[in-house]
């Protein structure tokens, strides 16, 4: 930064008073005071010039951050570690109230056997951004975070390897910042924002950040290619599991009168949905009266909700969620399983070749897909429907004939057929995945068909009886929840019985 003199002596603008002068005459201002008060004024001019000059060309800012050349790095352990979390905290907003303060940490953490090195975001104990979310940087020996000379943000491992960086160089960065909404910046001497966290969302979106028609949150199932995703779309907002290019919903909110949706915001009380004209339409409130911090999705249940920061109990809380019933869940339990009304797990279970039954891994006995409708066969589950929706569907179809599309498609694994008893409508789904599913009530008109090997449906001695597997399946499906209320009535009238017999020796006591 250049060194300027701010002050001049005072001399050079007034002249020294003759002192005989003074003494025999009136004192009079001099003719030219006019012009020196104009030169003091023209000084101030130029100095507050110059401060605002300094301001801007050297970017001055109130968001804590560090400059280029900034280097920051934690080593790696030699040994694996699954419980190892190592972090170096370089800058952290400062907030008056009870809030958690937003903190940005070089992070080292464990993942099958190796060590992933990422820019992390935290708002208190909550990580909020990742750089190393959709691909993970491994590394050896030392992660490192470097701001180079010329603007480029770089995470490097040994033998000056990149493993991610922002790819800002030559663009005029000066700083990385975290702003106080959780934004992290890199900007220029002028502040203008090059690059920022909020342009990559994860699976969290922050109070004031705003998310595009088109772009969405992801969060991914630890050891599985499944990943669930929350996406804007024209006309509504929605919840996906996804798997290779299969996509399912399984919740969402829509505006009425179908308003056409641009963006959304996260505001104090909600989750605002605004127009093109930037008017706001719909809002998915919070049900509490704090502030909102966060939006999150779980990566573990694909629920999400909206957090707010509890004061009384030092920790965020979830102020709403998109889904409040476990079977609700797209993934409640694993694939060839039945969510039953206890929100426990019950397997279809089916036969082996060797007419062992299958009960510790529900899809053990089920693998690849039938090409050949004669080497598979359809079980019906009755009273069970599954919770992903926007799959192919067919209406004015049998339930006969729903079974036997999904049997002469390859990819088709299981098949959802719903019958309307007022309108006496007829619908089938076609699914790829057997998941999501869950016990409803007798008579709603759904039956969920699975395709599995021929023959595994069935025990040999009840081989060519359809009725008596569907019956099979059923008191399958309801043995979890019969035993949960038998025992409940039993344990109730055992307590009856005690009650009344410790009442009988009280009074024989007394008598």
């Amino acid at each position: 930064m250049p060194n300027f003199s701010f002050f001049t002596s005072c001399n050079q603008f007034w002249p020294k008073p003759n002192q005989t002068h003074l003494q025999n005459h009136p004192i009079n201002i001099p003719k030219t005071s006019k012009s020196n008060l104009e030169r003091l004024l023209l000084l101030l001019m130029n100095l507050l010039f110059f401060v605002v000059f300094l301001f801007f060309t050297y970017g001055f800012s109130s968001e804590p951050g560090v400059g280029i050349g900034y280097q920051l790095m934690v080593a790696v352990p030699v040994i694996y570690d699954s419980d190892f979390k190592g972090r170096g905290f370089l800058v952290e907003t400062n907030h008056t109230t009870t809030k958690s303060n937003f903190r940005v940490a070089l992070s080292i953490d464990p993942f099958n056997g190796r060590y992933t090195c990422s820019l992390q975001v935290f708002l208190g104990d909550v990580k909020v951004w990742d750089s190393g979310h959709y691909s993970r940087f491994f590394t050896t020996e030392k992660c490192l975070l470097e701001i180079t000379m010329d603007g480029d943000l770089m995470l490097k491992g040994p033998k000056e390897h990149v493993g991610w960086k922002t790819g800002t160089s030559g663009q005029g960065v000066k700083r990385l910042e975290i702003q106080k909404t959780g934004n992290l910046v890199l900007v220029d001497a002028m502040n203008n924002i090059k690059w920022q966290s909020f342009n990559f969302p994860t699976d969290v979106m922050l109070e004031g950040q705003v998310l595009d028609v088109a772009t969405r949150l992801t969060s991914f199932q630890s050891n599985s290619s499944l990943f669930y995703s929350f996406e804007i779309e024209e006309n509504r907002v929605a919840l996906y599991l996804n798997s290779g290019n299969l996509r399912y919903s399984y919740w969402h909110f829509q505006p009425s009168m179908n308003r056409s949706i641009s963006y959304v915001k996260l505001i104090s009380t909600g989750l605002a949905l605004f127009n093109v004209k930037y008017k706001k339409i719909a809002e998915i409130q919070s049900n509490r009266i704090h502030p909102l911090s966060f939006l999150a999705l779980k990566n573990d249940t694909g629920n999400f909700g909206l957090y707010y920061y509890s004061p009384e109990k030092a920790n965020f809380q979830a102020s709403f969620q998109a889904l409040n019933s476990t079977c609700d869940l797209p993934i409640a339990c694993r694939p060839y399983g039945i969510c039953t009304f206890s929100n426990s797990c019950s397997c279809i279970q089916i036969l082996s070749k060797d007419d062992n039954e299958i009960s510790s891994d529900c899809s053990s006995a089920v693998s690849g897909s039938f090409c050949d409708g004669k080497q598979a066969e359809i079980i019906e589950l009755d009273n069970v429907s599954s919770v992903l929706k926007g799959v192919p569907k067919m209406v004015k179809i049998s339930k006969e004939e729903c079974g036997n599309l999904c049997l002469e498609d390859c990819k088709c694994a299981s098949a959802l057929y719903f019958r309307n008893a007022s309108t006496n409508v007829e619908e089938c789904y076609i699914y790829r995945l057997v998941l999501g599913l869950k016990q409803v009530d007798k008579g709603t008109g759904f039956s969920y068909m699975v395709k599995v090997p021929k023959g595994s449906g069935r025990n040999h001695e009840k081989h060519n009886n359809n009725n008596n597997v569907k019956r099979w399946v059923l008191i399958l499906v309801g043995v979890v929840d019969g035993v949960i209320i038998l025992v409940i009535v039993g344990g109730f009238g055992y307590w009856l019985v005690k009650r009344r017999t410790h009442t009988f020796h009280s009074q024989a006591t007394a008598s």
